[in-house]
């Protein structure tokens, strides 16, 4: 698989993971809050490994976004733009996955869609733009 085809992979299992959030979000009831948040982490974890495939790192198999947005800011220190939403959400890395490990309101998977989805936007405008600088 080429290179770009691997970075738009990681990118579509990224916007999956988000679609997911967002569903779950607007259409089930009881809203499964916990759930919601791990795939909005997910969603940054997958796009923030996307960049770092497009320049040529093999991704850590971790789950820690802030351990991921420092990686990224090695490469290029514009990820210092979206360190807060990385540590929003990497709280919900594993921890809501079991009983009583974190209380999570409607409000915090509401926020957790909305940064998921403003790390995806901002790599995927990182990702255009590279893709742009080598043509």
């Amino acid at each position: 698989m080429e290179l770009h085809e691997l970075v738009a992979e990681w990118i579509k299992y990224s916007k999956n993971d988000l679609t997911v959030a967002k569903h779950l979000y607007d259409n089930m009831h009881p809203r499964q809050l916990e759930i919601i948040c791990y795939h909005s982490q997910q969603s940054a974890e997958k796009a923030l490994k996307a960049f770092m495939v497009l320049n040529n790192i093999t991704p850590p198999k971790i789950h820690d976004l802030n351990r991921l947005c420092e990686i990224c800011k090695e490469i290029d220190d514009v990820f210092s733009q979206i360190t807060q939403q990385c540590s929003t959400l990497s709280l919900y890395s594993s921890l809501p996955r079991y009983p009583f490990e974190i209380e999570v309101l409607d409000s915090d998977a509401e926020s957790a869609i909305r940064k998921a989805n403003e790390v995806l936007e901002f790599v995927e405008k990182l990702l255009l733009t590279e893709a742009s600088e080598d043509s």
